[in-house]
């Protein structure tokens, strides 16, 4: 029998098991079960896809990655949420 070794996050692999646990299941059998389905499915037995990024949020992203239509620096926190509420 094979061993597999994954690294995840301590935060992560805590929730997993309480999880797991929950549903009566270990962690590993739990990864066993995700693995069979998979061969079963012939791929990841669950949707895996883009999230969609509304238009305005990809406009921002691109500005702010090439110092485009950026602010100058505020004084304050609430001279930046007016600005920000400006339009």
């Amino acid at each position: 029998m094979a061993t597999l070794q994954i690294r995840v996050d301590d935060t992560l692999k805590k929730e997993a098991d309480i999880l797991f646990s929950s549903l009566g299941l270990d962690t590993s059998t739990a990864v066993r079960i995700f693995l069979n389905a998979a061969i079963e499915h012939s791929g990841i037995p669950f949707s895996v896809k883009h999230m969609e990024i509304p238009a305005s949020l990809q406009e921002a992203v691109y500005d702010s990655r090439y110092r485009k239509n950026l602010s100058e620096p505020f004084d304050n926190a609430e001279d930046a949420v007016d600005s920000m509420l400006e339009d």
